[in-house]
C-alpha cells in the first residue's frame, strides 16, 4: 500500500471543472494511461444507467471499487464514452507536493480534496452542493484506500453514501446512485517480470530465489515469513493455522491494543472505519500544544501501528488458492512491491485490459425519518459492484 503522511490536510482544494478543457485533453489523457499504466484497450458497458439519469437531470454519484492506480484514468475514459465531464474526491496527498500546473489541471478536471483523517465538512459540503446542483456526476471511491484486490470489494464505507442522503433531502431533483465496477486482465503474459520480482523479494528478506518452487507456492511461503516477523515482534512468539484467521488476529490485537491506550471502542465498525478514527484521535494529540518528545514517540508508533493493520487488512491470505489467475497473482505481487520494496507504486509487468461495468441506478430517498439509509445505501452498492465483478469472473 502507499505510505502516506498521516496529518490533517494543509490545505483545500476546490474543484474547478472546466468541460471545454477536458475535451480538448481527451488525447494526452489516452497518451498517459498507456504510458504510466499501461492500459492498451478500455471496454464500457452499462454506461446508458448513467446517461439516462443526467438526461433526466438527476443529481448522479458513481461509486467504483478502487482496485488500482489505473481507476482514476479508466473513470475517466469511462466518462468520455459518456460524453460528460466529472467530479472527483480525491485525497489531499493526491494535490500535496504536486506543481502548480498539474494542481490546476486536476481542478480543471473536476478533482477537489478531503481530509480522510477528520471529520472534513468542507469537502461534504462541497460534494451535497455538486449532486444538488451540477449536470456532471460526482465519483467518489468508497473503499477509500486502494487495496489491489480486483475481484473482490472490501467493506464500502458509508461517507458516499452520507453525502447522498444529505444532497437528496434538500435537492429540488432527484439523486441517484450508480454501481460501477472497474476491473483489469492482462494481455500480454506478465509471468517473467512477474518472477522477477518475486525474486527480488526474497533476496530483500535474506532468502535465494526460491526458482524451483511454483510462483503461487513462492508468494505463500514469502506471506508466511513476512507474517511470523510481525507475530514474533507483536506477540513475541509466532502463530499456527491459517494465513486468512492469523492475518485477522494480528490486526484484531495490534488495533485493540492502540483503542485501549486512546479510550477508544469499536463499537461493531469495520477495521478500515476503526482505523480512521483513531487516527484521528492520534493526530489531534499530534498537533496539541507542550508535548514532549517520548510523548510524540509514542503517538508516532500508534500511527505506524495502524498503517501495519491496514496493509495486513489489504492480504485477504486466501486471495491466490481462491482463484489462482495471473491477475491474483500479480496484485498480490504488486503489493509485496509497495510494502517490502517501498516502490511507491507497483511496476507495471505487462500490457493490460480495463472493463468498465456500470450498473442500475440506485435512487436515495429524501426521508429525514429514515435514520437507516446511509446503511442501506451502502450495503446496497457494495453488493451491486462484487455482483458485477462476479459475474465477470464467471464470463
Amino acid at each position: 500500500m502507499n505510505r502516506y503522511r498521516m496529518r490533517f490536510a494543509p490545505q483545500v482544494w476546490k474543484p474547478a471543472l472546466s468541460p471545454s478543457l477536458v475535451r480538448w485533453l481527451r488525447s494526452l489523457r489516452v497518451k498517459q494511461q498507456q504510458r504510466e499504466v499501461n492500459i492498451a484497450t478500455i471496454h464500457v458497458s452499462g454506461q446508458h444507467h448513467v446517461r439516462e439519469a443526467l438526461d433526466r437531470g438527476d443529481g448522479v454519484m458513481i461509486m467504483p471499487n478502487h482496485a488500482s492506480h489505473a481507476d482514476p484514468y479508466m473513470i475517466y475514459a469511462a466518462a468520455d464514452k459518456i460524453d460528460t465531464p466529472l467530479y472527483i474526491m480525491a485525497t489531499w496527498h493526491v494535490f500535496h507536493d504536486k506543481s502548480k500546473l498539474t494542481q490546476w489541471l486536476l481542478r480543471k478536471h473536476g478533482c477537489f480534496s478531503v481530509d480522510r483523517e477528520a471529520n472534513d465538512i468542507g469537502a461534504f459540503r462541497i460534494a451535497t452542493d455538486l449532486l444538488r446542483q451540477q449536470p456532471e456526476p460526482l465519483v467518489i471511491f468508497p473503499e477509500g484506500e486502494i487495496y489491489h484486490c480486483n475481484d473482490r470489494v472490501t467493506p464500502f464505507r458509508e461517507g458516499a453514501a452520507a453525502i447522498a442522503v444529505a444532497a437528496a433531502r434538500k435537492a429540488t431533483r432527484p439523486i441517484v446512485c450508480v454501481p460501477c465496477a472497474i476491473r483489469y486482465e492482462y494481455l500480454d503474459d506478465p509471468t517473467e517480470s512477474l518472477v522477477e520480482t518475486m525474486g527480488q523479494l526474497e533476496e530483500a528478506i535474506f532468502w535465494r530465489r526460491q526458482t524451483h518452487r511454483p510462483l503461487d507456492e513462492r508468494i505463500y511461503r514469502f506471506a508466511e515469513a513476512l507474517l511470523a516477523v510481525k507475530e514474533l515482534e507483536y506477540y513475541n512468539e509466532t502463530k499456527s493455522g491459517r494465513l486468512p484467521e492469523r492475518i485477522r488476529a494480528l490486526g484484531d490485537y495490534i488495533l485493540d491494543q492502540v483503542e485501549a491506550r486512546h479510550g477508544l471502542t469499536d463499537a461493531g465498525k469495520s477495521i478500515p472505519e476503526r482505523v480512521k478514527a483513531a487516527r484521528k484521535t492520534i493526530i489531534e494529540k499530534l498537533d496539541a500544544d507542550e508535548l514532549d518528545e517520548p510523548a510524540e514517540t509514542t503517538l508516532r508508533d500508534d500511527l505506524e501501528d495502524l498503517f501495519l493493520v491496514v496493509q495486513s487488512f489489504s492480504y485477504p491470505g486466501d486471495y491466490v488458492v481462491d482463484k489462482p489467475s495471473l491477475e491474483r497473482l500479480a496484485e498480490t505481487i504488486d503489493k509485496f512491491e509497495e510494502d517490502v520494496l517501498k516502490h511507491s507504486t507497483a511496476t507495471i509487468k505487462a500490457a493490460r485490459r480495463a472493463t468498465i461495468q456500470f450498473g442500475a441506478a440506485i435512487s436515495v430517498s429524501n426521508d429525514r425519518k429514515d435514520k437507516t439509509q446511509t446503511t442501506t445505501l451502502t450495503t446496497k452498492v457494495e453488493t451491486a459492484v462484487q455482483a458485477m465483478l462476479e459475474r465477470y469472473r464467471r464470463c
